[in-house]
């Protein structure tokens, strides 16, 4: 069985490079906020600010379009509420507001760039026993957090902790245009004395999702709903789990949750080589029912004070979940935006062009309806399109629209290669032709992923370029509106 194992993972590899780049996939990063480990790594806020548009512009050159950033970091958060304090990240000094949103900042910046943002719920942990986050939480409900060592944890057997979340991301998705809230550690602690059966056990984790669920959906039903399981579900008939799983182990039933709909998307921290990722990575497939799972991979993995892993384990297992379809998470983004070991460079050539994140098929199955007609302006350096706004049957607050471009006509939307831009939300955009004539199309698309049918400049109006005044430059005049 290993040998099958291995000439499958060569096989897939191969497939993968033939198969080039799919038009759609999840390609994301969990950005860690806790301890500034990956951002911030100051207390000014300009400063903040600055280190966050370089790592997102870095992000966006490797492909990546889905930026998960820790909002509740434990029991504190990133952005202002009286729900919960502000974590010490931000200013040095827990509580204390930097004067500006940090999240907010970040879904402005994502969305600039054409990524999804997700907000990264931290669920059960809540920090040190004498932590700020951890004490406040105690005072207001002195008997449902529980000690565990010098930690904190929300008793998931106790449906206030349900309720308490639920409202927490309640909160987070009516104030923020955020694309998901993302769950972490939805699960009992590893070292939590189980006095119930696992049975009961998943009911009760199983509960916490249900409520957060039914407080999100009726809000905005376009948010990702989506947590990062075990990275392996159970044992299976010739793979085992070593005693570490997310349904038996901590009553995590992750494939449980998007059989019955209350999931959208799982990212499985599947930090793990050889045959205990690939037999799992293809468990996690099988089970998927028509909704997104992304492996999370570990590149942290590859630094020298951590196991030291070659480049090749991860490349290869990028290699698998492409073959089957399935996207990936990088753990963590510092470790990605650095480089270790060469895994930015290989990626921006893995990435070669632009995806798009998977419609969510099963919460909204209607595309807009593309009106009206595209203008082309050509110019000497750039190409200046505008369209008229596209018709929403979701119901959500705006579309956005994929931007198509190639030499030959009609361009193919359906190739990854003809992507120049994606998730924009003006109705016009200026390319770069370098000298090529170019055909356009473009299409619109909902907040739930659906795709138009496309419009193309095969019907547009062109409108020439006037020719220039000599008189206008010699005094000074900018070249702008030749453009």
């Amino acid at each position: 069985m290993k040998t099958i194992i291995h000439i499958f993972v060569l096989l897939a590899l191969v497939l993968s490079t033939k198969a080039g780049n799919p038009k759609h996939e999840v390609r994301a990063v969990w950005l860690t906020t806790i301890g500034g480990i990956d951002w911030p790594h100051s207390y000014s806020a300009d400063t903040q600010q600055n280190e966050m548009i370089s790592i997102l512009d870095q992000l966006q050159q490797a492909g990546i379009n889905t930026v998960m950033i820790q909002t509740r970091i434990r029991a504190t958060t990133i952005f202002p509420t009286t729900t919960e304090p502000w974590d010490g990240c931000i200013t040095g000094h827990p509580g204390i507001s930097p004067g500006y949103d940090p999240l907010q900042f970040c879904i402005e910046e994502c969305h600039r760039r054409g990524m999804e943002c997700h907000a990264w719920i931290v669920t059960i942990p809540v920090g040190k026993w004498n932590g700020l986050g951890c004490r406040q939480l105690r005072q207001k409900y002195p008997s449902l957090i529980r000690k565990i060592g010098d930690e904190g944890y929300m008793n998931p057997e106790m449906p206030q902790t349900g309720d308490y979340l639920a409202k927490f991301c309640a909160e987070v998705t009516s104030k923020y245009d955020i694309d998901g809230i993302h769950l972490d550690y939805i699960r009992y602690p590893e070292n939590w004395k189980l006095k119930v059966t696992r049975q009961q056990g998943r009911e009760y984790i199983t509960d916490i999702v249900r409520k957060i669920n039914q407080a999100v959906k009726p809000l905005k039903p376009w948010i990702k709903l989506s947590c990062s399981p075990i990275g392996k579900y159970d044992d299976m008939s010739r793979y085992k789990s070593n005693g570490w799983n997310a349904n038996t182990t901590v009553c995590q039933d992750a494939q449980g949750w998007l059989r019955s709909g209350l999931m959208d998307a799982l990212f499985p921290m599947m930090y793990f080589q050889g045959n205990n990722f690939y037999p799992f990575a293809v468990d996690w497939k099988q089970h998927s029912y028509g909704r997104i799972v992304a492996p999370g991979l570990a590149v942290y993995m590859m630094h020298p004070k951590e196991q030291n892993w070659d480049l090749e384990v991860i490349t290869r297992e990028l290699g698998v979940v492409r073959e089957l379809e399935m996207g990936y998470v990088f753990f963590r983004s510092k470790f990605f935006t650095d480089n270790t070991k060469g895994i930015y460079d290989f990626t921006n050539h893995f990435n070669q062009y632009p995806a798009l994140v998977p419609p969510m098929t099963w919460a909204g199955k209607q595309a807009p309806t593309m009106t009206g007609s595209i203008q082309l302006k050509r110019g000497v350096q750039l190409d200046i399109l505008s369209w008229m706004p596209a018709r929403d049957h979701s119901g959500a607050d705006y579309l956005l629209y994929n931007i198509y471009a190639s030499e030959k006509w009609p361009v193919d939307t359906e190739c990854s290669a003809n992507l120049i831009a994606i998730h924009q939300r003006d109705c016009s955009l200026s390319v770069p032709h370098k000298g090529k004539k170019l055909h356009y199309a473009i299409t619109a698309i909902d907040r739930y992923g659906n795709e138009s049918s496309p419009l193309s400049t095969s019907n547009c109006t062109e409108k020439k370029r006037k020719p220039f005044n000599f008189r206008e430059l010699i005094m000074g005049q900018s070249l702008k509106k030749y453009k």
